[in-house]
């Protein structure tokens, strides 16, 4: 695929638009961090992000609050510690300049442009993207240098085994052909910065609202998580029980699907507001037609951190579920924008009450 612009400036050559050889080694190397015990490994981290945040929430409660603000603060957190080893404010200003070349993005998207304008005359906003893809070279230059710098004082006898880690091994091979440049890292963590905070803060914060209107659906969800969990936090292993959870996720997924660009047609009436339709598994619920649900894409680039997200995401709603019942704010209003991924414009108001008052 090639891209050019301010979308190159996002996302550079990484996995997304990555093709051939080092799409395949790339690929390779995402799906060793994100493996099924490596997975295991991530959820303590997880759980810690999501109590810290719930500990903040009892502020509001009998309040009104903004889950969509509140879900970027914890996906940020939760890809900071688990891909990168670090911490939401350690990665704070690289969270803030993804956000805003996704806004160029955004603004730029329709726009069409003669071929080599950009070499006569330069737009605001591509003078205001040089800057950005600057600093945020560097600011994920700082995050790579500190991490190699403590294997080489020896500090550490490794790079980790999370994302960063995976990349740096192959970066300091010691087979020269095997190795990928500082800019493939470079690129790799931006597409994982993205990956792993818009995607997941605009499918949470769907849910949410969701939830906050299907009441009844909130219960059946609630009911399930107490009897599975009761209060404890949750475990790896019961979150692959979780059926009505599991279902109101992929009825979310349906409507507000975070990505919105595969683009399809309809071939014949589709019935809409059924998460029921998913009680058998996706599989059953499309009649194993592939094709016909595709909230993480399909085939060899379907996306690597599927499972990541959706344990991300369980895991937040059922710690949600076990202390609040929540309802939607009047001050809610209802207007999806599509920039990095499909997120409220206006955020998602909801009104917290505890479980059990």
């Amino acid at each position: 695929m090639k891209i050019k612009g301010v979308v190159k400036k996002l996302l550079g050559d990484g996995l997304v638009v990555a093709e051939g050889e080092k799409w395949s080694k790339v690929r390779k190397l995402a799906n060793h961090a994100f493996y099924a015990e490596n997975l295991k490994d991530m959820v303590p981290a997880m759980i810690a992000s999501v109590e810290a945040m719930l500990e903040k929430w009892r502020l509001y409660e009998g309040k009104e609050i903004d889950v969509f603000q509140e879900f970027r603060f914890l996906t940020s957190e939760v890809i900071s510690r688990t891909a990168f080893g670090s911490s939401y404010l350690e990665g704070k200003d690289i969270f803030e300049m993804l956000t805003k070349l996704g806004f160029i993005v955004g603004r730029n998207a329709e726009k069409i442009r003669l071929p080599g304008i950009e070499k006569i005359f330069r737009s605001k906003d591509d003078i205001e993207s040089d800057k950005i893809e600057q600093s945020l070279r560097n600011s994920i230059l700082a995050i790579i240098k500190k991490r190699e710098d403590k294997v080489m004082t020896g500090e550490t006898n490794n790079f980790g085994s999370d994302f960063l880690g995976s990349l740096l091994k192959v970066r300091h091979d010691s087979v020269k052909k095997n190795r990928i440049s500082v800019d493939d890292v470079i690129d790799e963590c931006k597409v994982f910065y993205i990956a792993g905070h818009e995607t997941t803060s605009s499918l949470l914060s769907w849910t949410s609202l969701l939830l906050a209107i299907n009441t009844d659906w909130q219960e059946k969800a609630r009911k399930e998580v107490l009897e599975l969990f009761g209060k404890e936090n949750p475990t790896s292993e019961g979150l692959a029980r979780l059926k009505t959870v599991t279902m109101v996720i992929n009825e979310a997924l349906r409507l507000y699907s975070p990505v919105p660009s595969l683009v399809r047609r309809a071939k014949g009436k589709v019935n809409l507001g059924e998460p029921e339709r998913f009680a058998e598994g996706v599989a059953k619920a499309t009649k194993n037609n592939p094709m016909a649900y595709l909230p993480f894409g399909s085939g060899p680039r379907t996306c690597v951190g599927l499972n990541f997200a959706t344990n991300e995401v369980k895991i937040a709603l059922l710690m949600i579920l076990q202390r609040y019942k929540f309802t939607l704010s009047p001050n809610y209003v209802h207007f999806p924008l599509v920039v990095l991924t499909v997120c409220p414009q206006h955020g998602v108001q909801i009104m917290l009450e505890p479980v059990g008052v």
